[in-house]
């Protein structure tokens, strides 16, 4: 039997593997560095409480991902707390229902997502409702409007992110939601940034996309409303890692192998193939051959792996590739102090945001999350208290990333207060995660990334995947679409991996999550 070497059990590693044992006759072996599996798409625990990383929405328009999704969890309705108060209540006896088939399960979810400035609340994307203008004041809307004609008028070339963004919303729009929102995900101006990442995250969405939005909403189905303007999406019950525990239990269960706190290190390259892996594992270094690699692992470590068969000036490329990392602070807290104005009914009347993006000036918190919405399950006690996310952006080694738990709780609860969102003597309880090469980005020595992809693809037994494999900001659905083109290209004998790497480019893919 030939064997597939797998680096990475996130969700394009777990979707490679699934995918291998359902058409093929090759054997994964799947080596992941840490002792949990998912990835950034992992659902923590502390206390009873759940923390989804950086939020993952389960919509896609995909049809092979949206089969996978559902072959693992069946589809359920949205949970009223009545029916939260009856499952606590139900006998753990033989006779009873069984509480774990009953966990698996998608729930319907409404998303809500909106932006928090000047203390007040504005939709995301931007609409053109009244309460918009109100809250933006007179002058603000008078200059955002002229702003925009200007915009559609005199396009700018599309050079930068900060270009892409004036183009489809306006400067003035720009200046005020856009900008200073993407410079704490990316420690850099949007004015030197590639348009890619536009691209790839925002890519058809406009002024003028929202507006017809809502005019043709009502003859409109869902799948064909672009990705920011949807209003539901799909949701494991206790968060996301719960799909991906169950995608990996399928791969073991069909034979395939995940093996956790195993790191790979390097790679022997031999007439144009990968011949073996070195691995580092709780029993210490150990090799492995395999007739194909799979990997997730972040460029910048897969070709340092690679040695001396890599020419220079791919190496000094991929060296030099940026990487943004991520922190996130939870909060259990006794109430928020914000209150309900929407349509949307919420337990405890809270919010009811998945997340709120923060785009005050003096702050520097990125984005807030609100479990309670994203799913009650996630909460342990969701009658009495909110769990909720703060998200910050930094590199490693730098001052935030270097503070003290304690000290980094501290700063973050008191940016909520300053902005009014909590009190600090509310707080009941916290805990701080970190997560090294959260966002693959899109600027420095990006520009020559071709260079890199093509010294990879000419190794014939390599295929990269997801996101860090590609250094492309891909969503979960994304990154499993790669997966299942790698297959594809496995399985076929195709010497050409770009079906691989035209996912989240071609027509049929272009969506945005946030």
């Amino acid at each position: 039997m030939k064997t597939a070497i797998i680096i990475g059990a996130g969700p394009a590693g777990l979707t490679a593997a699934y995918q291998l044992l359902k058409e093929t006759d090759i054997l994964p072996v799947i080596f992941e560095e840490n002792d949990f599996i998912g990835g950034i798409s992992r659902t923590a625990q502390h206390n009873g409480n759940r923390i989804d990383i950086g939020g993952h929405r389960f919509f896609s328009k995909i049809d092979e991902v949206n089969s996978i999704w559902q072959e693992l969890l069946p589809l359920q309705g949205a949970p009223s707390f009545d029916d939260i108060k009856t499952e606590t209540e139900k006998p753990l006896s033989p006779d009873g229902p069984d509480p774990e088939k009953e966990d698996k399960v998608l729930l319907l979810r409404n998303r809500v997502s909106r932006i928090y400035y000047l203390r007040k609340f504005f939709d995301y994307p931007i609409s053109l409702k009244p309460e918009t203008f109100i809250n933006m004041g007179l002058s603000r809307t008078l200059k955002a409007g002229f702003g925009y004609i200007y915009s559609c008028i005199s396009k700018k070339e599309e050079t930068s992110l900060e270009n892409f963004y004036i183009n489809r919303f306006g400067k003035p729009l720009y200046e005020m939601f856009f900008e200073d929102y993407t410079e704490k995900l990316w420690g850099i101006n949007p004015s030197k940034i590639s348009a890619d990442w536009g691209a790839q995250r925002v890519k058809g969405l406009s002024l003028t996309k929202a507006l017809l939005n809502i005019i043709t909403k009502p003859f409109k189905k869902d799948e064909n409303v672009e990705t920011s303007l949807i209003e539901q999406f799909y949701y494991p019950k206790k968060g996301p890692g719960q799909l991906w525990e169950a995608l990996a239990n399928e791969v073991e269960k069909k034979g395939g192998k995940i093996l956790k706190k195993h790191r790979v290190t390097d790679f022997t390259v031999e007439a144009g193939k990968i011949s073996s892996v070195f691995v580092e594992t709780p029993e210490g270094k150990k090799q492995f051959k395999a007739d194909y690699i799979i990997s997730t692992m972040p460029v910048k470590d897969l070709v340092n792996g690679l040695g001396d068969s890599v020419p220079e000036s791919v190496k000094a490329v991929a060296d030099a590739l940026p990487y943004r990392d991520f922190l996130t602070v939870g909060l259990l807290v006794k109430k928020l102090n914000l209150e309900n104005k929407t349509k949307h009914k919420t337990l405890g009347n809270i919010v009811p945001d998945c997340w709120i993006y923060i785009q005050e000036r003096d702050v520097k918190i990125g984005r807030l999350q609100i479990f309670n919405n994203w799913s009650p399950y996630m909460v342990k006690d969701p009658e009495n208290t909110v769990w909720i996310g703060l998200e910050y952006f930094c590199n490693e080694g730098d001052e935030f990333w270097n503070m003290s738990d304690k000290e980094f709780t501290e700063f973050a609860i008191n940016e909520l207060e300053k902005i009014g969102i909590i009190n600090g003597e509310d707080v009941l309880d916290s805990v701080r995660l970190k997560v090294k090469k959260a966002y693959p980005a899109y600027f420095g020595s990006y520009k020559d990334f071709p260079l890199v992809r093509k010294h990879l693809d000419s190794i014939e037994n390599l295929y990269c995947i997801g996101r860090n494999g590609m250094h492309r900001y891909n969503n979960m659905d994304h990154s499993m679409m790669t997966a299942i083109e790698a297959v594809n290209c496995i399985k076929n004998n195709y010497k050409d991996k770009s079906s691989i790497w035209n996912v989240n480019t071609e027509k049929e893919y272009h969506e945005e999550k946030a």
